[in-house]
């Protein structure tokens, strides 16, 4: 109890007294890489008429896969984990 009573006797005496604290803020705005700025791929155009099986195979995959690039350079661009 007696190291206590001390403790906060030493620690009163170092107090700034009437002054008040300096707080400054400081505010920081990450740069943003240019591989996130990037323009994703437009979904693929598709003619106006019915579209066979393999076409809509086809031009699904490739908004997939344009999906999927666009998705993995924005991520590495901004350090992001890879996704899935």
């Amino acid at each position: 109890m007696m190291a206590l009573a001390a403790l906060a006797v030493i620690v009163s005496a170092c107090s700034p007294g009437d002054r008040e604290p300096i707080v400054r803020t400081v505010i920081l705005t990450p740069e943003i890489p240019a591989e996130a700025k990037m323009k994703c791929a437009d979904p693929v155009n598709l003619p106006d008429r019915d579209l066979t099986g393999a076409e809509t195979v086809n031009l699904w995959g490739r908004d997939r896969a344009a999906l999927r690039i666009c998705e993995t350079r924005r991520a590495a661009a901004v350090g992001e984990a890879k996704p899935k």
